[in-house]
């Protein structure tokens, strides 16, 4: 069985030779988050390194999307694999568990959404017309949801629209506490509610709090986005797992090379709470993008239109 990093890498570190060998990859991976050139002989002793791990469990490790110590199960991951990193195009290998392995809770949610229909109707004044409202109104019901969710809209409110009071880093942090922790039946309805007029659009486009978690004062380089993102463990691991479950495929009935619709939708919800958070365009469509603009790229504006185009016009997502 495919084993977690952190245990792959204890069973490395007990052996000499895979000790000393996963060593030079640390300073390979080193190099590279540091954006530090690498000359020729030093290139080729990290592939060899790489190499050298042949069938090792490291070699073949993954991480849990909701695992303790998820931060240093991503490193070691990237230690390992630090030569598939040159560019956003070859972040192709996901460093998470295939979601269909991971444990899925039994939710509540249907019983407390009748809980909820049975109340009284004049408490709820526009569930009907408002999915967005009844979603927010059923995680009202469940402890772990509205708790996490007070958590998170209070960190990401205090001081919203001022940069300078705006703490993005723990915003961040409780946004992605949120949907690590409490089950998707109760997030996915909250984030991707069926809207069809403005006013729940609104409240859809503000489910990630923007001012805080989304938008900047004036709109960053789609490039500076990506490297704030490569620098990240966390944010690089959702870009990988993001480009692999929404690769668009023209010839797919849903759109995607991996015929997982649900897959792509929750490596979307991944990437919020991250450098490179997507969020709704507007209250009126289901357009989502990067707050981010190619405008002087210079000779690397097709790699820029690439990377917003991954969230702007993809088939999949």
């Amino acid at each position: 069985p495919r084993s977690d990093c952190i245990a792959a890498e204890q069973l490395c570190l007990s052996d000499s030779t895979c000790n000393a060998t996963y060593r030079i990859l640390e300073n390979c991976a080193l190099a590279k988050t540091r954006f530090l050139p690498l000359d020729h002989d030093s290139r080729v002793r990290c592939l060899n390194a790489e190499l050298d791990l042949g069938n090792s469990s490291l070699l073949h490790c993954k991480c849990h999307r909701r695992m303790k110590r998820q931060e240093h199960c991503l490193r070691v991951f990237w230690t390992v694999h630090s030569s598939t990193t040159d560019g956003y195009f070859n972040l192709e290998t996901s460093p998470y568990e295939n979601p269909a392995n991971e444990e899925h809770w039994k939710t509540d949610y249907n019983k407390l959404a009748a809980l909820l229909s049975g109340k009284d109707c004049s408490q709820l004044a526009g569930d009907a017309t408002n999915p967005c409202l009844k979603a927010t109104h059923v995680c009202n019901l469940s402890k772990k949801c509205v708790r996490l969710r007070t958590d998170y809209a209070s960190v990401c409110t205090k001081g919203a629209g001022s940069e300078d009071m705006c703490d993005r880093r723990k915003c961040h942090r409780g946004l992605r506490n949120f949907f690590e922790k409490v089950p998707e039946d109760f997030t996915k309805r909250i984030l991707f509610c069926p809207c069809q007029d403005e006013l729940c659009g609104e409240r859809r486009r503000k489910t990630i709090v923007p001012d805080c978690s989304f938008q900047y004062n004036t709109k960053p380089n789609c490039l500076w986005l990506l490297d704030s993102c490569l620098e990240d463990h966390i944010c690089k691991s959702r870009l990988a797992d993001f480009q692999q479950s929404c690769q668009p495929a023209d010839t797919s009935p849903d759109g995607c090379s991996q015929h997982n619709h649900a897959a792509c939708l929750q490596a979307y919800m991944g990437m919020i709470g991250t450098p490179m958070t997507p969020n709704y365009v507007s209250n009126s469509s289901v357009e989502v993008s990067l707050w981010c603009t190619c405008e002087s790229s210079g000779n690397q504006k097709e790699k820029c239109d690439q990377i917003l185009g991954m969230f702007e016009s993809n088939k999949c997502l």
